[in-house]
Order: C-alpha cells, then structure tokens, then sequence
C-alpha cells in the first residue's frame, strides 16, 4: 500500500475528474490504488451524485473515509440497467476480488449440518460440513459437532432411518445389526413399503424444521386411532415416540409466542471488529446461534447489516419467510426481491420498532454484545501470551505470525514433511503447507529438515509473508541444520528461529526442552510453564498434520498393485476382482473359467491378467506378491 498522503484537495481535484464525466445512471464503481488493485467497490442509484459525495475536503471527512479517499488513484465505473443488478454486480465484484475497505463476510469455521436426499426411493440423513445445490434438503448448520451428532442419535432412535451409505444399500444382501437391534427399518435387503418410508420421513422433516409441536399432534392422533382400533402394540409404539418428542421439546427454548418461523440478526461493533449473531428461530423456537466476524470498516451499521444479509443469504441453505435485523436498510426493497428471488417465495427484511419481535431483535443484540466482549477479551489474552513468549524466547521482533515443521517416514519411505502457522496465537490452516521430501529411502531427519526449509524459504521475493517465530520439532541437530540454511539464504537475520525437543524419561527430565542458537543450554521458563504449553500445542498441531499426510500418503502406496497396471483392468475390475477372490494372491492362481465367470470380466481382460499374474518360467514369484520396492511404477 503507498504511503498516505497529506492534502487538503478533493478526491476529484486530485483525479482531475469532472463530476459531469461520472455517468448520471444506476450501476457500480470501483476505487484503485496506484498499482490498480482495487480497494473499494459500491454501487448507487445515481453514480454522479455518489461520487458528488466524495468532493468535500478531507478534514470534513469520517475518519476512515478519508484513509481511503488519499489511496484513491483511478475511480472505474459500470453502468447497470437498474438497482437489482447494480446489488448483484456489487456482491459478485466483492467476492471475487475481497477489497481491503469492503465488508467482507468473515466465518472460519464450517458448521456441520444435517443432509436429506429425497432422489433415493428410501432416503436418509448423513452429516456434511457444506451445503450444495444438488436437489437435497439441508438442515442445520448446527451450532457443533455434538449438537449434531445428538440431533442425529434422536432421529435414529425415534424414527429409524436407514444408516447404510448409498453404495452400501446398493450391495448389502441382509439386514445390519441396526435392523436387528431395532433402530433400522432395513429397507436394503427387506420388502419395505416406500410409501410408508417416505411418511416417516416427513416426520423427520418436520422434526428438523422446529415443528415439533405439529408432529406431537399428528403422532397423538394416530395413537388414539390405533388404540380405538385395539392395535395396542402400535399405540404403544407411537405413545413411546410422542413422549420422547415431548421430552425433546422441553429442553427448547421458545422466543416467540407466534410460532413463525425467521431469522433474527444481531451486530455489535467494537474498536476494530464488529460481530454478527444469527439466531435461528423455527416455530417460535430458537434452535441455533451462529456467529460472523465483520471487519471495521469505514461503512455504517446499516451498510454493515446489509452487507450481512448479502453475503450469507447468497449461500444458505434456506431462507425463511422472515428476517428481522437490528438497523433499517436503504436498499430493503431491492433486497427483499432479491431475497425473493433466492427463496422461491416472499420474504420479509423487517427492523421492528414495537412489540413482541423487539424483544427478540434485542435477544440477539444482547448475544453479539456479549460474544463480542468474549472475543475481545481472548483476543486480549493471546497477545499477552505472545509478548511474554516474545520476551522469554528474546525474539528481535514482536510475534505475530509462527511457522512450524515437522517430518515424518517410515525408513525414509514415503517421507514428508508438513508446516502449520500460527496467526496471532490461533492456527491458520489456510496457510497450512504439505511438503512430498525426495530422500531416496533414506532416513535422514537432518536432509529432510533441510530441504524443506530450502523449499519453503528459498524462492526469494514469493516466499513472504515470512514467520516471526520459527518453531521446529527437534533438538539441536535440527536447530543447526536450520541455521545453515537460512544463512545460506541470507535470511539468517530475517526471523528468529527456536527447536523444541522432547524430553528424555531416561534422564529424569520432566518437561520439554525449547533450544536457541548460540545458546547451549535449553531456555528456562519458571513459573511460566502456560508458555512452554502454547509451544507444545504449536509443535502437537504439526505432529498431527505431517501423521495425517504420511498416512495418507504411505495407504496410497500401499493399497497400489499390479491391478492398477493391467490394461483393461480398471477400478470397477479390479474391486471385483478383490471382492470374488479376497486378494491379488489368490487372483493370480485363479484360472482362466472362474476369472471369466465374473460378470465384470471378459476373456480378452482375464487373459492381460493371466499374463501378467502368472508364474515365471525362471521360477521367480507371481508379480502379485512382489514388494512394492520391486514395482517401480508404484512410486507416487
């Protein structure tokens, strides 16, 4: 970013733009620094008198209005045909390009949620982390994992979905054991009605839709049927059911006296951030809290919330009828149409000013308010943790950003290594980075080091943002390893660098060891062993990640045969194959008939097998039971 500079002129003067050359039309216009990149984007109903906004002085400026208007150098416009399509250029021009003064939607975690696929005659639930557009019916996102997962363990108990994954519907020939203990209608491998199926299924929807209330209903009107009827086993069986729902629906909170269903936003602001807090309220219900980070920039708590509106409804998985925000909206009727649009149907933006639904709005204003305290407070927290790591470790820089490696193999087969970062003392597992070592089979933890380093740091101007803090997982061997190469980079002096190692048992060592170079002796932490701790948990954060790819990695090795270099011999093959004989070894003694009496398989296929799986006339073994060291093509 160019440095700021100190005038008194206006955004035009300085631009040598006529307001008169702005189109005095609806559309979209995009602010850039020198270097083009583009900083700001809005839109406006009458772009000349948007940009007419811009010609006072500086000094009568908001603050950060007048921070951006200084790196203003070129000001581009787009005309549009009419508000509706200025908002939806605006939104598209936003998420592509994310400008550093544009609000932009900020929610690092993936809420899991609840996933219907009613294109199977016999559908069932399964947990995703994102929602598409696939024809399938969403529920959640649930506010955790457990939430979920209880959500799920209710449905399974209650209504007895089937559990089994599509391909394993398609393959099973006899009920599970869920079946057997009574959780499963097993509709895999049973004459199962799909009628009656997909009524119960309805149950789940409303169920996962907050009405609850509804379905106790209809579940107590059909006992009393049954038991008019004398079926008393079925009575019982839905008596059961209706106080178990009955039991669910105690433990909801109800917020409306209404019963409708909305959404309901909350936005508290503070020096630097503001928050969003999403109450989910179905049937008068409330059955989840969502938080979203909102950077602080120069726009207006009605821009902000309607910022949010945008960009979390154009992803969500349904919209309800509802909405009701903290702030009036400028554009509420273009955005309602949008909303419209989106929805299939009518939805309501509404800021309440009396009764009932304040109280609600106020609800949410009150959970932003105190999740954002909270935020505040560990964010607080962590930079005091950071000062004091900083001091103990006498690092020449305040810590802000921390990179730590760690490697893995096995022999030095299948070796890699893998780095995680650490912003502000919180992972960041977008920058997280997985590193395939070239090591020749042989296990050298020193060489590994080494060349990742030279990977990661060597590539000059492109291998910024550079750490703070180097952290790696070793001891001294590795600390040195780490300094030669960064002195032979020449960024020896750029970052500072620390090794932790773990402590020896066999020599009465109780705690971890933290290394600096040109020091012998570990650093010493006292009293302050929460320090040594954020350090372990950096250093435990890379050891799982490099496991998790050496894994991954070494099955992928691993499960490779033969199979996989037979012409004609695909996946399809190749898994019934597996699944008729049980494993390449007893493939490659089967003959030509039993290969051939597989229906995937036909004799010109089964003859490549044969040829390639039968026994040398040198007498050397069948090449299914090779090792993979004799398989040069099994090198990923």
């Amino acid at each position: 970013m160019p440095k700021e500079e100190k005038t008194s002129q206006t955004l035009p003067e300085r631009l040598g733009i006529e307001p008169d050359q702005i189109p005095a039309e609806t559309g979209v216009y995009l602010m850039k620094d020198v270097n083009g990149r583009i900083l700001y984007i809005g839109k406006a109903n009458h772009l000349r008198k948007r940009f007419q906004a811009y010609c006072k002085r500086p000094e009568q400026l908001p603050t950060k209005t007048a921070a951006l208007l200084r790196n203003i150098a070129s000001v581009e416009t787009i005309v549009t045909g009419n508000e509706k399509e200025a908002l939806l250029l605006e939104s598209n021009l936003i998420k592509r390009h994310r400008p550093r003064y544009n609000v932009v939607l900020k929610d690092d975690k993936r809420y899991p949620s609840l996933r219907l696929n009613w294109m199977h005659p016999f559908p069932n639930l399964g947990i995703v982390r994102k929602a598409a557009k696939d024809g399938a019916q969403y529920f959640g996102p649930y506010s955790s994992a457990h939430a979920v997962r209880q959500s799920l363990k209710f449905i399974d108990k209650t209504f007895k979905l089937r559990k089994c994954k599509d391909s394993e519907f398609n393959r099973r020939t006899r009920p599970c054991l869920h079946h057997q203990m009574g959780t499963c209608w097993g509709p895999c491998s049973l004459k199962v009605d799909p009628e009656r199926y997909r009524e119960v299924v309805k149950e789940v929807v409303l169920f996962l839709s907050g009405r609850t209330p509804e379905l106790i209903r209809r579940v107590r009107r059909r006992m009393q049927e049954a038991a008019k009827r004398q079926d008393f086993e079925t009575a019982a069986r839905l008596r059961d059911k209706m106080f178990a729902l009955e039991k669910t629906l105690e433990r909801q909170t109800a917020v409306t006296s209404d019963f409708r269903d909305r959404d309901v936003i909350g936005l508290a602001c503070g020096a630097d951030r503001c928050l969003a807090t999403l109450l989910r309220v179905r049937g008068g219900y409330l059955l989840g809290v969502r938080d979203f980070e909102l950077p602080r920039s120069f726009s207006t708590d009605e821009e902000l919330v309607e910022s949010f509106v945008r960009q979390y409804y154009d992803t969500a998985p349904s919209i309800p009828p509802e909405i009701l925000v903290p702030h009036s909206v400028e554009n509420r009727p273009i955005l309602e149409e949008w909303l419209r649009t989106m929805a299939g149907r009518r939805v309501l933006l509404h800021h309440p000013r009396r009764g009932g639904k304040v109280k609600t709005l106020q609800l949410a204003v009150r959970n932003a308010k105190q999740r954002l305290v909270e935020k505040e407070a560990s964010d607080a927290r962590r930079k005091e943790l950071l000062e004091r790591v900083g001091k103990r470790l006498k690092t020449r820089r305040r810590i802000e950003r921390i990179e730590c490696f760690d490697n893995s193999h096995i022999l030095g087969t299948s070796a890699v290594s893998a780095m995680v970062v650490f912003q502000r003392g919180e992972p960041l597992p977008s920058a997280y980075r997985k590193y395939r070592l070239d090591t020749e089979g042989i296990p050298d933890d020193y060489a590994a080091m080494q060349q990742v380093l030279q990977r990661r740091y060597g590539k000059g101007k492109e291998s910024e943002p550079l750490p703070d803090l180097l952290l790696l997982d070793g001891g001294k061997g590795q600390l040195n390893i780490a300094m030669a190469v960064l002195k032979e980079l020449g960024m020896e002096e750029r970052f500072d660098v620390a090794a932790i190692a773990k402590k020896d048992e066999k020599k009465g060592e109780t705690r971890d060891k933290v290394f600096l170079p040109m020091r012998s002796n570990p650093v010493s932490f006292g009293r302050d062993e929460d320090l040594l701790l954020f350090l372990q948990r950096i250093r435990d954060e890379a050891h799982r990640f490099v496991i998790g790819y050496h894994r991954k990695r070494r099955a992928a090795v691993t499960l490779r045969s033969v199979l996989d270099n037979i012409p004609g011999i695909g996946p399809r093959r190749k898994r019934a194959l597996i699944r008729r004989f049980g494993s390449v070894e007893k493939v490659a003694v089967a003959s030509m008939e039993d290969l051939c009496a597989l229906p995937e398989m036909n004799r010109a296929a089964a003859a490549a097998l044969r040829s390639v799986l039968a026994q040398g006339e040198d007498g050397t073994k069948p090449a299914a039971v090779r090792s993979d060291e004799e398989y040069p093509g099994n090198e990923v």
